[in-house]
Formats: C-alpha cells, sequence, structure tokens
C-alpha cells in the first residue's frame, strides 16, 4: 500500500511538473518575440515600406526565434505584434495606424508589391508568386 502510495506521489509529481513546463511563462504580448516583431513592423511601416515587406520581415523573426517544436502561425503573430503595440504604445510611436493593415485594413500603399514584384528579376526563386494569394487569405504561407 505505502509502495502504491509512492508511485502515484511520483506520478502526480511528474505530471505537475509537466503541467507548469507547457503553460506559458509571461503573457504572450510579452515575449521577446512579440516585441521584436512589432518593434520591426513598426519601424520599418514608419519608414515608408508597405505592409508585406514589413510583415514579412516581422512574421520571418517571430517564426524563426520562437523556441520550442510549434511555430508561431501567421494570423497568431499578428495577434502578438498588435498585443506588443496596444500594451505599450509609448515604445512604438505611431503604430497604432498601421495595425489595421495586419487584419486586411487598407488595400493600397504607397508602392504596390505588383509593383515591386515586376521591378525585380522574375527568375529570383526567393520571390513568391502574388497571384497565388488572396485578399481572404492574406497569411497562407
Amino acid at each position: 500500500m505505502a509502495r502504491l502510495r509512492q508511485r502515484l506521489a511520483l506520478l502526480l509529481s511528474l505530471a505537475g511538473l509537466a503541467g507548469v513546463g507547457l503553460a506559458p511563462a509571461q503573457a504572450i504580448a510579452g515575449t521577446p518575440e512579440a516585441m521584436k516583431g512589432a518593434k520591426i513592423y513598426c519601424f520599418m511601416r514608419s519608414s515608408n515600406n508597405d505592409h508585406q515587406v514589413s510583415w514579412e520581415a516581422a512574421y520571418a523573426l517571430i517564426k524563426r526565434q520562437k523556441s520550442g517544436v510549434f511555430k508561431t502561425s501567421p494570423e497568431h503573430a499578428a495577434v502578438m505584434i498588435t498585443e506588443a503595440v496596444v500594451e505599450d504604445p509609448g515604445s512604438y510611436p505611431d503604430c497604432g495606424q498601421y495595425l489595421g493593415d495586419l487584419f486586411g485594413g487598407r488595400k493600397g500603399s504607397a508602392k504596390s508589391l505588383d509593383s515591386v514584384l515586376n521591378s525585380t528579376n522574375s527568375s529570383n526563386s526567393n520571390s513568391f508568386n502574388s497571384s497565388n494569394s488572396s485578399d481572404d487569405d492574406r497569411y497562407s504561407y
């Protein structure tokens, strides 16, 4: 009977430790990836880059710097950037005007994606074809 209690106690302890390891250590907006992604996105947008270029840079950072087995989805990364900006707007001055673009806001920009893609070498394998993406599913890559 005592041996059964010891095993049960050990099992519950391990289950508790596993649960603690799965729980987020801090709020999503407070993660370094979210803050760095927001900083990149906001800086690039305020430097007159369009949404797509700024988004790709910010998402690449968030996706690659996140530790763990699963990578952050594009939708979740957009929410992380938004939460980071809203949580500390003083660190990202004038960035609020760009947050709607993360969720399909303004369609136009100073320099359209098509004009950027047409001005680059079409044989470049790193560029993506914008005709394959739709406005409804902007984060499908």
